[in-house]
């Protein structure tokens, strides 16, 4: 069985004044809130039991969009990130959450589309050992984890944001893990900037010779929203996708109805409550 943890904690500094009153996961991405992004990834990989680490004080805000996950057919719980301590640590405060499942970690701030995606879910999903992560070609990878290959395309090295990245190829921020991580990331010690770094647990499990790194094809739509520029332009791609092909990114009811955790009767209810939206009309649609 496989658990999904959604780390959605960052105050979003980089966003301020925006990110004052709302914290960055609720803010819109063109016509939903960045959450519903990370949500759908975890949805489409037939994960229903998710936890949402978020920043403190946000339990209402969360709960009245999202409650226990009921109208979606899934399971959602919440727990509070006091202090920001790096990606890992979602890793320890949901150890109790993952017991003795394997886990998908995805960030609260990272959009992935690609007509191609459910094959992609499924590969990962194949690994039933050790850990599978994503390779993702950026022009300027500084900002980043990077991750190099040898010739047979395995991965033989990852630093995090180096100043000379070794290839082009970054992981994003989506993870399969196998039971092993929560031993893992006990172990991990705080980097320089007091972060348990996401990047030594996938390198321990790379020394392990259990990392699995899978390359996006180059037409992958992978945005990360953290800045006002990002956020624009995720916004803009966003619509472009939804325009040009019809279909929606993210719909959360469409994915749940697809899967067969929501009935058509759910869909409906939820779209008359959207009426006065293209995205009410589009669940009315499907």
């Amino acid at each position: 069985n496989m658990k999904g943890i959604i780390l959605a904690a960052g105050k979003g500094s980089r966003l301020y004044p925006m990110t004052r009153p709302v914290c960055k996961p609720l803010l819109p991405v063109y016509d939903k809130p960045m959450i519903y992004y990370p949500l759908a990834v975890l949805l489409e990989a037939g994960i229903r039991d998710i936890l949402i680490i978020i920043p403190p004080g946000e339990e209402g805000p969360f709960y009245r969009l999202l409650g226990s996950g009921g109208r979606l057919g899934v399971n959602i719980t919440y727990e509070v990130q006091e202090v920001a301590r790096g990606i890992a640590d979602a890793l320890l405060i949901g150890s109790q959450f993952i017991g003795n499942d394997d886990v998908c970690l995805v960030l609260g701030d990272n959009i992935f589309y690609s007509p191609k995606f459910g094959g992609y879910l499924k590969q990962a999903l194949q690994h039933r050992e050790g850990a599978c992560v994503f390779g993702y070609y950026v022009d300027d990878p500084r900002a980043f984890g990077v991750v190099e290959f040898d010739a047979q395309g395995r991965a033989v090295s990852i630093e995090e944001k180096p100043r000379y990245p070794k290839s082009n190829y970054i992981i994003p921020g989506l993870y399969f893990y196998d039971n092993s991580v929560v031993e893992i990331a006990r172990n991990l010690e705080p980097s320089a900037r007091g972060e348990l770094e996401i990047t030594d647990v996938n390198l321990e499990y790379m020394r392990r010779e259990q990392l699995h790194v899978v390359k996006l094809d180059r037409d992958f739509v992978w945005l990360d929203a953290g800045t006002a520029d990002s956020l624009l332009y995720s916004a803009q791609e966003v619509k472009r996708v939804q325009d040009a092909t019809g279909r929606y990114i993210a719909c959360l009811e469409e994915i749940a109805y697809r899967r067969g955790y929501i009935d058509q009767k759910t869909v409906l209810r939820h779209a008359a409550e959207l009426d006065k939206t293209l995205y009410g009309r589009y669940l009315e649609c499907l």
